[in-house]
C-alpha cells in the first residue's frame, strides 16, 4: 500500500531550527511530487512547500518564503525540510503529502513542532 512517515519534530527555543524528514515506502517514490503543509492548533491545515518529483521546481508559501527550505534524496526516499529562525507561530503539526497524476494524494501522519522561549 504505501506509506509516508514524517519525522524530526520537537520542541525547539525561538530563533532555532529543525530538519523534518518525510520517508517513503511501498510506492515508486521519485515519480511523486511532495509538499509540505502544517497545522497549528486550532487552525487549518495550510500549504508550505513543494518539490517536483525530480527536485527541478520548488515552491514556497509567503511564510516559508526564506526562513524554509525543501529537498529530496530519491536513493533514500524521503524528502526534508530545513526550517530556521522559527518563532512561536511556527508551531504546528507539520505533514508531508505525495501527489502523483491519476492517483489519490498519500499523506503521512504529522510530526509536532513546538517553538518556545
Amino acid at each position: 500500500q504505501g506509506q509516508l512517515v514524517e519525522s524530526g519534530g520537537g520542541l525547539v527555543q525561538i530563533g532555532g531550527s529543525l530538519r523534518l524528514s518525510c520517508s517513503a515506502s511501498g510506492f515508486p517514490f521519485s515519480y511523486y511530487s511532495v509538499s509540505w503543509y502544517r497545522q497549528p492548533p486550532g487552525k487549518e491545515r495550510a500549504f508550505l512547500a513543494f518539490i517536483s518529483s525530480t527536485g527541478a521546481a520548488t515552491q514556497y508559501a509567503e511564510s516559508a518564503e526564506g526562513r524554509f527550505a525543501i529537498s529530496r534524496d530519491n536513493v533514500k526516499n524521503t524528502v526534508y525540510l530545513q526550517m530556521s529562525d522559527l518563532r512561536p507561530e511556527d508551531t504546528a503539526v507539520y505533514y508531508c503529502k505525495a501527489s502523483s497524476a491519476d492517483v489519490p494524494d498519500r499523506w503521512g501522519q504529522g510530526t509536532q513542532v513546538t517553538v518556545s522561549s
